[in-house]
């Protein structure tokens, strides 16, 4: 499916032949929380764990230094920007058939400036500029995909890891993905494990733009390390 989606700007790509290439002697950095965002124990210690997988799959794990300030801010202000210039008619003409962050959204874009989008767009140059100085040292960085586990719908966590989500309620355990989002570079989810409660943990691995194939490839090298297509939620 990937293949088929890129064509518009890669004549052949193979990412298919990327699922099986070697990934010994990689260096990858390891972050928590990009050095801002509180995370659960259990998908701290879970995705840790994950990381180490990879040390023993030929690749090298350090800690990746990397300190991002406020970028929920950022992300926020560019998604709902894009948002209600895309979509701003349905906050007018259907805004009851909306679900109420939706909502919230459209109506936080329309209230932006030009000086609030400028500072965005200049906030986002310098995450990835934060970005490109950690590949400078690593091949691919890794941290937990999410701050928390699953939990019940709409019923969003009031605290991770002892303190309070870093973004609006709706989206504070997402910390470390939007990141990566607003700078437009590459990355995918394994799953790495489990909590107590067996809610499944995702390790995130994230490369440079364009470099899917060395995403890919290291998603294929765990997956074969840590099996799990054949185990099956609890279901009720």
């Amino acid at each position: 499916m990937l293949e088929i989606l890129v064509r518009c700007v890669r004549l052949y790509p193979d990412f298919s032949a990327a699922v099986g290439r070697d990934i010994e002697g990689l260096k990858l950095g390891w972050s928590l929380g990009w050095g801002f965002a509180a995370v659960d124990p259990e998908v701290a210690v879970g995705a840790e764990a994950g990381a180490k997988v990879f040390e023993e799959l030929g690749c090298t794990v350090d800690e990746c230094d990397i300190v991002l300030d406020a970028p929920f801010d950022t992300w926020y202000v560019l998604s709902t920007a894009s948002a209600i210039a895309a979509n701003g008619h349905l906050l007018k003409d259907h805004a009851d058939d909306l679900t109420f962050y939706v909502r919230y959204g459209l109506d936080y874009g329309s209230k932006l400036s030009v000086v609030d989008y400028g500072r965005a767009i200049g906030e986002r140059d310098r995450m990835i500029q934060q970005f490109w100085d950690q590949f400078e040292k690593f091949d691919l960085l890794l941290s937990p995909t999410m701050a928390c586990t699953a939990f019940v719908n709409e019923q969003y966590p009031e605290e991770i890891g002892g303190e309070p989500p870093t973004a609006v309620p709706w989206w504070g355990y997402l910390p470390h993905t939007h990141p990566i989002n607003t700078i437009g570079f590459t990355a995918a989810s394994v799953p790495c494990g489990f909590d107590s409660d067996g809610m499944p943990i995702g390790l995130h691995i994230v490369g440079k733009p364009g470099d899917e194939e060395t995403v890919l490839a290291a998603s294929a090298a765990f997956e074969k390390a840590r099996p799990w297509a054949h185990l099956r939620p609890m279901v009720s």
